[in-house]
Parts: C-alpha cells; sequence; structure tokens
C-alpha cells in the first residue's frame, strides 16, 4: 500500500510539474485553463488573458487587453454630408487576435523612451556598445532633448498624463524600442484594428450608443476638459475594458488617409493587410478618437483625424522640421496607443516594416539631425540593454 501512495504521490509531482513547466513556456498573456474572471479569448495555444508587467529596467508598468479575431465593419453609417469623404463607405475587415494598450501611452512609459537620447550619448562617450553593421537592424533613433517643453508639456507632464505630440515616426520608433527590449512584438494598431477595438462589438455611433450627451462618462471632450488632457482611465471604460477610446488623446494608427476615403474598399471584405493604406506621402496620416479639444460628435467610433504640416509642426523654429515632435495644433493632443498581434512568425524585416520611417524625408531628416547638428541619438536595443545602463550609470 505505501508503494502505491508513494508511486501515486511521484505521478502527481510529475503532472503538476509539467503543468508548471508548460506554463512557463507560454508567451505573456497566454495560460492553459480558462480563468474563472475576466475577459479572455481561446486560441489554440491557450487562452488570451490581460497582462500587466514592466518596461525592462524600470519600474514602470503597463496593462495589456486581448481582443478575439472577428469581422470589423469600417466606416460610418451615420455620417454626415461634410464627413463623407473621410468616413465612408462602409466596409469589412477580417481581424486576427491581438492584445492593446488598456491606456493610453502615458508620459512615464514614453519617458523612458526618452531617456535613450542620453544613454546613447553616454555610451558613445565611454565607447560602449559601438554600433556595427549587424547591429543595423536592432538600431532606434532617440528624440532630441526638447528645445522648448513649452510644445510639448503645454498640458502637463505628470506621470499618468497621455504622452503626446510625438510624430507618428518617433511612436513607432518606441514600438520597436519596446519589442526588442521585451522580446515581444509591439506596434502602433492599424486603423481597422483600432476601430474594431474601439466599437467593441457595437453599431452605434459610439460604443455606449448614439447620443453625444452622453460622452460625459466615457470620454474628455470640448465641453468637459478644460481644453487640456487628463489622467488616463479616470472615465469608463467599453465593453471590452478599454480607457479614453474617446476623447482626451487623439491615436496613432498605421495608416495614410486617402482623398476619397475608403472608396477603394467600397463593398469589400479584405484582409488587415490588405485594408492597411500605405502611403509614401508624409501628410495626411490617420489618429483616431478624438480628443480634448474636439466637440462630442468629432469623437465617434467612425471619427478619423488627418495630420497636417502646416497645422501640426507650423510653430517649430527648427530646420529641417523635428522628425520627432510636432509643436502646434491638434498635434499637441496627439498620442498612441500599444498592439501587440498574437501571432508573432514575423522575421525582424518584416517587422521592420511596421517601425521604420517610411518616407525619404523622414530618413534625411533623422541622420541630418543625429550626424550633422548632433540632435537626437542612435543605438542598438535587446535584452541586454538595461544591464548596460546600469554599467554606464556606475561610470558615471
Amino acid at each position: 500500500m505505501m508503494k502505491i501512495r508513494m508511486f501515486i504521490g511521484i505521478c502527481l509531482l510529475v503532472l503538476l510539474t509539467s503543468i508548471c513547466t508548460a506554463e512557463e513556456k507560454l508567451p505573456l498573456g497566454i495560460v492553459l485553463e480558462k480563468p474563472d474572471e475576466g475577459p479572455s479569448v481561446k486560441t489554440e495555444v491557450g487562452y488570451m488573458v490581460p497582462y500587466e508587467t514592466v518596461i525592462p529596467g524600470t519600474d514602470v508598468k503597463y496593462k495589456m487587453i486581448p481582443v478575439a479575431g472577428g469581422v470589423a465593419t469600417i466606416g460610418s453609417p451615420e455620417m454626415e454630408a461634410d464627413r463623407q469623404d473621410q468616413e465612408g463607405p462602409q466596409f469589412e475587415v477580417e481581424i486576427s487576435p491581438f492584445w492593446i494598450g488598456q491606456y493610453e501611452v502615458t508620459w512615464k512609459e514614453y519617458k523612458s523612451y526618452m531617456a535613450m537620447h542620453d544613454i546613447f550619448k553616454g555610451f558613445e562617450t565611454h565607447k560602449l556598445r559601438l554600433l556595427s553593421e549587424d547591429k543595423n537592424p536592432l538600431v532606434i533613433s532617440a528624440p532630441s532633448n526638447l528645445y522648448d517643453t513649452s510644445f510639448t508639456y503645454r498640458n502637463g507632464e505628470e506621470p499618468e498624463l497621455p504622452a503626446v505630440s510625438m510624430s507618428q515616426y518617433a511612436a513607432k520608433q518606441y514600438t520597436k524600442w519596446l519589442s526588442l527590449m521585451s522580446e515581444r512584438f509591439y506596434r502602433l494598431p492599424t486603423e481597422a484594428e483600432w476601430e474594431y477595438a474601439c466599437r467593441a462589438g457595437t453599431k452605434t455611433a459610439y460604443h455606449f450608443g448614439d447620443d453625444p450627451a452622453d460622452l460625459d462618462d466615457y470620454g474628455w471632450h470640448y465641453g468637459n476638459s478644460n481644453e487640456t488632457t487628463h489622467p488616463v482611465g479616470q472615465k469608463q471604460p467599453n465593453p471590452w475594458g478599454l480607457y479614453d477610446m474617446y476623447g482626451n488623446a487623439c491615436e496613432w494608427v498605421l495608416d495614410g488617409m486617402l482623398e476619397d476615403g475608403y472608396a477603394k474598399f467600397s463593398g469589400k471584405r479584405v484582409s488587415t493587410a490588405d485594408a492597411l493604406v500605405k502611403t509614401k506621402e508624409l501628410f495626411p496620416r490617420v489618429v483616431r478618437g478624438g480628443y480634448y479639444d474636439l466637440d462630442p460628435q468629432d469623437c465617434r467610433s467612425a471619427s478619423r483625424l488627418p495630420s497636417s504640416d502646416d497645422e501640426w509642426r507650423g510653430e517649430d523654429p527648427n530646420i529641417p522640421l523635428s522628425p520627432w515632435w510636432f509643436t502646434s495644433g491638434p498635434a499637441l493632443g496627439v498620442g498612441m496607443r500599444l498592439v501587440r498581434p498574437l501571432e508573432d512568425g514575423l522575421s525582424m524585416k518584416e517587422k521592420e516594416e511596421f517601425w521604420k520611417a517610411d518616407v525619404q524625408i523622414i530618413v534625411e531628416d533623422v541622420d541630418f539631425r543625429i550626424d550633422e547638428e548632433g540632435r537626437g541619438a542612435r543605438g542598438f536595443v535587446d535584452k541586454l540593454l538595461p544591464k548596460a545602463i546600469k554599467e554606464l550609470r556606475d561610470k558615471e
């Protein structure tokens, strides 16, 4: 009898060990068993669940929420005549599962990336982590130190405020930096992914219905914001647990904006990749969700705002104009939100398409700023970077 009990005990121990080992090998945000509470998304490898983690080398946390795949109807059924060109006609997009940031990226998160400027400069001074051709896939640019904080921090720089006024290029470099630090693939959402997550399965103008008067409970807009951003997460979330999808800060997506809206997609069902509007034009690019200085009707699920050369960096005194920062108009209310796709079988070259400067003028501006003016910095990023930063600080 004693031997039988010992055998059963050993079997249970082996089973528990194998389960724990399997759990340890799963990607962050995946569990084997469906949780009793909270959102979860069933996949072939387990259940996607919310996760909170830290930016490596810091104590700064961020939280991601799972979103199931499905078919998104993009565009506005209730569009008015003056929005016809931007928001219609409607079409469908097949969406694959992904995680999305529960909140907009905050200043405490974004400043961890901004700090790379002085860190990369320090590496140069002390001849640490020198750049070489084999490191090229891991190289990012870090934003130049701000020449006038009254532009970028016009709405404040408290840690829980959404980070704003970065260019789309800088937003994409942030996602590359975080991806390489964490060894998980982050990027900006496509426009279709963003609207799908914002609507959260609803078909009304807002996820809470059609009445703009109800927006006070869910977002900061012209009527209740006192013309400034507010700490993230103070309003009610949408049905999928995402905060500030309306108002507070507009959010960058990957897409460019076409003059005729979605005309080329009219009546079609396309993949997320095919729905992505790639462009070689610097302007206009799309931001979503509306911001604190817009009326409620301009913060609907389908609302789109185009970036603008004249309005968004008209006050920039630098020549060339900054590739990392905008300085005026709506840009002072433009931020970002992270997406992490469930499927991560892309090569580094394919991921770089989501991270890089996609117009030559940005490439040239970055090179000129860093190589000629000494503003901005380059360095390579990998999981060893936090240790190298500590070594640098010990030297200094």
